[in-house]
């Protein structure tokens, strides 16, 4: 029969306790969706953007995927930078005259993820935003890319 000290024994209990509450912890969601303030979050994650040709932000409460399109937008190399926030991933799909020309993803972490588009001709650029992780906040901007 093993015989442990009283020392031993609290600080065994001691290390499960830390980490049932660390892993209790780390499965709660990080960000309330229902309550988010979408245009805090988006001021506070998102730089700002002079010159942006298309941008939006909100929340995706469902899997649906959230369109907005700007109709005139000229032929070029462009920077998209996004933000998403509450877990998983936001998705990006990037439409030029009906065409998809890019797909991008950010981690919905709060961090940023950036990358560069070139739209072919001038026209209408369209944006899809979509989660299969939903619920979740996002922002994104659509700017000419510095050259």
């Amino acid at each position: 029969m093993l015989n442990f000290s009283s020392t031993r024994r609290r600080a065994g209990l001691v290390a499960i306790t830390a980490g049932a509450l660390l892993g209790a912890s780390a499965c709660q969601a990080p960000v309330n969706i229902a309550d988010a303030d979408v245009p805090a979050w988006r001021d506070k994650v998102l730089p700002a953007a002079n010159g942006a040709v298309l941008e939006d932000s909100g929340k995706i409460l469902n899997r649906d995927p959230l369109v907005k399109g700007s109709p005139g937008v000229e032929a070029g190399t462009y920077t998209l930078t996004m933000a998403c926030d509450g877990g998983g991933k936001a998705y990006f799909a990037v439409s030029s005259g009906g065409n998809k020309i890019a797909d991008a993803a950010a981690a919905c972490n709060g961090s940023l993820d950036v990358v560069k588009i070139k739209v072919p001709g001038n026209g209408a650029v369209s944006i899809s935003t979509s989660s299969v992780d939903a619920p979740l906040i996002y922002a994104y901007h659509l700017v000419p890319a510095a050259s």
